[in-house]
C-alpha cells in the first residue's frame, strides 16, 4: 500500500455501531429467550440470546466517535411517557427468515416516542433507517428460520407485558455468536408504564 492511502487510513476517525432501543427487564428478557428457545427446536434457526433480546427504535449504524456526544444530547431533548407494551403475536418475514413478536394492535405511545426520536435525530443531522421506511416494530426471536418449517397456522405467543420506563443508547460489537451489545446510555421516560399497552386499532 502507499505512502498516501496509509495516511489516509490513519486519519480515518473512529466510529460506532450505535443504535436506539427499548431494553426489555431481566424477567421478561428470559421469558422471551425461552419462546426463541423453544421455537429454534421446533422450527430451526438461531434462536436470539436473552441477554441480547431488545425492541430498536432507530438504528444509525456506524457513527463517528467524535459525534457521541452530540447524539446523547439530542437524545436527551427526546421526552415521551411511560407506557406497556402487550407482547400477543408471533409472526415471520419469510425474506429475513425471521421469526419475531410483536403487539397486535398500535401502540399510540411507542409510536409518539418513535417519531419524536427521529425527528430529533433528522433535525441534528444523524441518519436512521432508510428515508420513507415504515416503522414495523419488532422483537426478533429467531433468525434462518426456513420457510418450509412453520405451520400453516397463525403460530401463538402468551401474553407478555413490558413496562416501558426509559430508552437506550447501544453499542454493537461483532462476535462469533452473533453480534454482542452495550448499553453506553439511558433516556428516562416520565410517568408509570403501568400495566397495559394504550394500544387502538
Amino acid at each position: 500500500m502507499s505512502t498516501e492511502g496509509n495516511r489516509i487510513s490513519a486519519t480515518k476517525p473512529a466510529t460506532a455501531r450505535v443504535f436506539f432501543a427499548l431494553w426489555p427487564p431481566a424477567g421478561l428478557a428470559d421469558s422471551l429467550g425461552r419462546v426463541a428457545r423453544d421455537a429454534a427446536a421446533r422450527f430451526g434457526g438461531r434462536a436470539t440470546r436473552p441477554d441480547s433480546i431488545h425492541l430498536t427504535l432507530a438504528f444509525l449504524g456506524n457513527v463517528p466517535e467524535m459525534r457521541l456526544p452530540a447524539l446523547l444530547a439530542t437524545a436527551a431533548q427526546v421526552h415521551g411517557a411511560a407506557f406497556a407494551l402487550r407482547l400477543d403475536r408471533l409472526d415471520y418475514w419469510q425474506r429475513q427468515q425471521l421469526l419475531w413478536a410483536g403487539c397486535a394492535k398500535p401502540t399510540v405511545s411507542l409510536s409518539t416516542l418513535f417519531s419524536g426520536l427521529r425527528q430529533a435525530l433528522d433535525r441534528a443531522g444523524f441518519t436512521a433507517g432508510r428515508a420513507g421506511e415504515s416503522y414495523a416494530p419488532h422483537v426478533s426471536l429467531v433468525r434462518r428460520v426456513p420457510a418450509a418449517a412453520l405451520p400453516a397456522c397463525p403460530l401463538r405467543l402468551d401474553e407478555l407485558d413490558w413496562p416501558c420506563s426509559q430508552f437506550v443508547l447501544v453499542r454493537s460489537h461483532p462476535a462469533a455468536a452473533g453480534s454482542d451489545y452495550r448499553i453506553i446510555a439511558e433516556f428516562p421516560l416520565t410517568g408509570d408504564p403501568g400495566s397495559t399497552s394504550d394500544a387502538h386499532g
